[in-house]
């Protein structure tokens, strides 16, 4: 089968940074599905794992982990889904990723594609949709419902994949007053489409921004990017008891600051549930199901902010760049091989 690869991890503008190569056909465990895989989105995951990753000598590392397409066969003991059944998912990061033309994936982590979109579209939303559900619903403990509780929400890179179905599933499913950042006029538009109440810009300082709209203070905060830059800030914005939940990778967080506003601190992966094989995996089923249903509904809508054309090599690496450049506005997508 066709594949994306590589055997040692270079910088994007490298061509050998990823390859097109050929790899055997993969085989079904019992909770396994065999998916043909008929688009993907790229994530800041992907650019991560590519530079710390190095595949033993003589090995290919495969990356990609979002994925929309159909199950062509199923392990012996799959109850989930049947051969033909459309998909949708994010995979594990402890196995082989999607960048190829079959992909096994257990059946736990994976839903229905909506029905109302096709696969590239599609292919846009398990990943963050996975992490934005488990920030807000699990890690920050928003109640869902439309009462207004005299919460508010910031959202720091409110534009990004993450944000972008986050932004949405605040506004749509709570009674959240919802605050996002954006640093470009582009952005901006972005995130207000997306149905944020206001948008500041988080190249300024976050607290005179807010205070700038007449807002003292929020009650939560999901910083998506840069946090370590951003703490004191944060800090400063919280209300005391405030929570804060974060998805990104700072070198080192000085948590002390937290301290004196009794502030919690949630960190969401959306990985953990099969990195551990938790007795809760099939969560992850459940909520990739519950937002196919939204987006038929029209309550949510997709993240497809560009399409990159056919999965291959050069397409990834253009995807890459991008990606690392800090200046994607929701979801690069690619399709068909």
């Amino acid at each position: 089968m066709k594949a994306i690869g590589y055997q040692q991890s270079r910088s994007i503008d490298d061509p050998q940074s990823l390859l097109d190569i050929e790899l055997p056909e993969p085989t079904p465990g019992p909770r396994d599905l065999l998916v043909e895989v008929r688009a993907i989105s790229v994530n800041p995951v992907d650019t991560k794992i590519r530079m710390r990753a190095q595949p033993e000598d003589g090995q290919y590392k495969v990356l990609g982990w979002d994925v929309a397409g159909v199950v062509r066969e199923v392990g012996s003991e799959v109850s989930l889904f049947k051969p033909g059944d459309e998909v949708f998912y994010a995979g594990a990061l402890d196995r082989p990723g999607a960048n190829s033309e079959l992909h096994l994936v257990d059946e736990r982590i994976v839903g229905r594609k909506p029905a109302s979109l096709d696969f590239a579209a599609a292919a846009a939303l398990p990943l963050t949709s996975i992490t934005a559900w488990e920030l807000l619903f699990e890690r920050l403990q928003i109640g869902e419902g439309k009462e207004d509780r005299n919460q508010r929400l910031l959202i720091i890179g409110a534009a990004g994949g993450v944000g972008s179905i986050l932004t949405q599933l605040a506004r749509q499913l709570t009674g959240l007053q919802v605050i996002g950042t954006a640093s470009r006029s582009d952005t901006h538009t972005w995130v207000r489409e997306l149905g944020a109440h206001d948008v500041i810009d988080h190249s300024q300082p976050l607290a005179a921004e807010l205070q700038r709209l007449g807002i003292a203070d929020v009650t939560h905060v999901a910083s998506l990017t840069h946090t370590d830059l951003h703490l004191p800030q944060i800090v400063e914005a919280l209300q005391p008891q405030g929570r804060l939940a974060l998805i990104d990778d700072p070198a080192s967080l000085d948590v002390s600051l937290l301290k004196r506003k009794s502030l919690s601190l949630h960190w969401e992966f959306m990985y953990t549930r099969s990195l551990y094989q938790t007795p809760d995996m099939i969560a992850q089923h459940q909520l990739l199901n519950r937002v196919a249903e939204l987006v038929d509904k029209g309550v949510l809508k997709t993240t497809l902010g560009e399409h990159y054309g056919t999965i291959n090599a050069e397409n990834l690496r253009r995807a890459h760049g991008f990606i690392e450049s800090g200046k994607a506005k929701g979801k690069i997508v690619l399709e068909g091989f």
